[in-house]
């Protein structure tokens, strides 16, 4: 897959290094080329540096990580390139949020009405993406969207990743619930002192 990564600090970075050693076409997309500052990025096999717009152009499906407030402009850059295309929102509001929206899933629903939206990679922090393996087995991923196609991307891309299963959360009404998640995941790793190597796994009996 031809992936595009729009945002590629700490969880962008991590995944465009999983999924180009996996064997997938990453494509980063930054505002000013002449000024792109994860150089470390480009020794990963078959990547290369384009503007936002060129990468969504050549993409197969876009992983936005940037910040959420920049989730218009990312959309006005995108929009002419990515009609029937997937996108994933790795992004989440927790000290700021796009204006005049609850987050960025909402904000890229808005701006990007024929693409197929998903929320996904946005619940646990980039050491997990970065290895996801933890005792010999992978940690769960989680997704959410109305997009049957979008999912099943984010799933498969979960896997490649390293992570043992992507579950699914819902529609679009369960990507808000996706971002409490995520503050979950902050909570007790952060605020409550646990520590950032730490993960959630669903079990069964």
């Amino acid at each position: 897959m031809k992936i595009a990564i729009i945002g590629t600090g700490n969880v962008g970075g991590a995944l465009a290094t999983q999924w180009a050693k996996a064997g997938h076409e990453i494509l980063l997309g930054t505002r000013d080329t002449s000024k792109f500052e994860d150089k470390h990025l480009l020794q990963n096999a078959q990547t290369s540096l384009h503007t936002i717009a060129e990468s969504a152009g050549k993409a197969d499906v876009i992983l936005i990580a940037a910040v959420p407030q920049a989730s218009q402009s990312i959309a006005e850059q995108i929009a002419p390139f990515v009609s029937g295309k997937i996108i994933i929102d790795a992004m989440n509001a927790v000290r700021t949020k796009p204006e005049g929206f609850n987050n960025s899933f909402e904000a890229l629903k808005h701006f990007l009405p024929e693409s197929e939206i998903v929320k996904c990679f946005n619940t646990t922090g980039f050491e997990n993406m970065a290895n996801p393996i933890y005792h010999g087995e992978g940690i769960d991923m989680f997704c959410a969207g109305s997009s049957k196609a979008g999912k099943e991307v984010a799933t498969k891309l979960a896997l490649d990743a390293g992570f043992a299963t992507c579950w699914d959360f819902g529609g679009d009404d369960k990507a808000q619930l996706l971002e409490h998640f995520a503050l979950s995941w902050i909570n007790l790793a952060i605020m409550q002192g646990h520590g950032r190597n730490m993960a959630f796994k669903i079990v069964k009996r």
